[in-house]
């Protein structure tokens, strides 16, 4: 017992970074806000920062949203590169907007979440497969699919510096199976950048996040945006850090901050060689969540 405590005392913990804030129409200004956070994350010593859905920008209108809309290779996504390499930190661009593949004819964008390294190169791109089409009468009401594309296929995770990554965006968080599907492909961690409505945010938020954590023996990421972007859309927050075991381990106050927390793999691999649920799934009968393709396109 001595022996194993003192090498698990010995084995880094990296820490991570959840941001949250209030993204507007501004993207200087938004840049600015994520340039802050991610330096602090980096002055806690974070070995990588997770921004939430929408970093780039929030809109008031869809005009304008597909507007203020770019490619991977615009400005903003230079600017983070260059960010992520001058901080020397890896980072989860959660919920880009990206312009379509056929956008000159149909202006319509991705929801697309991006991880780049340490050197700011673009590592994987996961575009977001299930869109928010809701309609709560006299409390929420957004149709995503009017000019967003849905991605068309799950993203392999992603080796990084604090483990295996699973890429996921915000109403992704729903479907169990995307989340099982990157468990079986070997992510350790799930991400989870969001925009919940705080309708959606204070019924389920954080029972999702708990409940995707548990059934697959990950830690669970999620950034977020909070507050009043502007006079139509409010955001619920509440970024936070979610355990294998389905403890929250860090989570955000309200306004702008970011909230860090120590993956430890010894302890994840320890719980799910103590309940290994994944060799109990019965994909006799139900199969496995899904088949991945070998490369992301980027």
């Amino acid at each position: 017992m001595t022996r194993n405590m003192s090498v698990a005392a010995k084995t880094p913990r990296p820490l991570i970074a959840a941001c949250q804030m209030t993204s507007t129409a501004d993207k200087d200004e938004n840049f600015a806000t994520c340039s802050q956070l991610v330096q602090e994350a980096v002055a806690r010593s974070a070995r990588m920062v997770f921004l939430p859905e929408a970093f780039d920008f929030i809109s008031s209108s869809t005009k304008e949203t597909l507007s203020q809309a770019e490619t991977l290779q615009g400005d903003i996504i230079q600017r983070y590169k260059d960010l992520a390499r001058e901080c020397g930190v890896w980072l989860s661009l959660g919920g880009f907007h990206e312009r379509g593949s056929d956008w000159e004819n149909d202006q319509r964008i991705y929801n697309s979440h991006l991880i780049l390294d340490s050197k700011g190169s673009i590592v994987s791109v996961y575009r977001k497969t299930h869109l928010f089409d809701v309609e709560l009468e006299g409390r929420v009401s957004l149709k995503e699919s009017k000019f967003t594309i849905p991605g068309p296929e799950i993203a392999l995770p992603v080796s990084t510096p604090v483990g295996k990554v699973g890429l996921a965006v915000c109403y992704d968080l729903r479907f169990p199976e995307i989340s099982l599907a990157l468990a079986q492909e070997g992510a350790e961690l799930l991400t989870f950048p969001s925009a919940f409505t705080l309708t959606t945010g204070l019924a389920h938020w954080e029972v999702l996040l708990r409940a995707r954590a548990i059934e697959t023996q990950c830690y669970v990421v999620a950034a977020a945006q909070t507050g009043r972007h502007n006079e139509r859309r409010t955001s619920f927050g509440h970024a936070m850090v979610v355990d294998p075991w389905g403890c929250v381990v860090a989570q955000c106050s309200e306004g702008t901050g970011l909230c860090c927390a120590e993956v430890d793999l010894q302890y994840l691999h320890r719980i799910r060689q103590e309940m290994p649920i994944m060799m109990h799934r019965r994909v006799d009968l139900y199969g496995k969540a899904v088949a991945m393709k070998a490369k992301p396109n980027l």
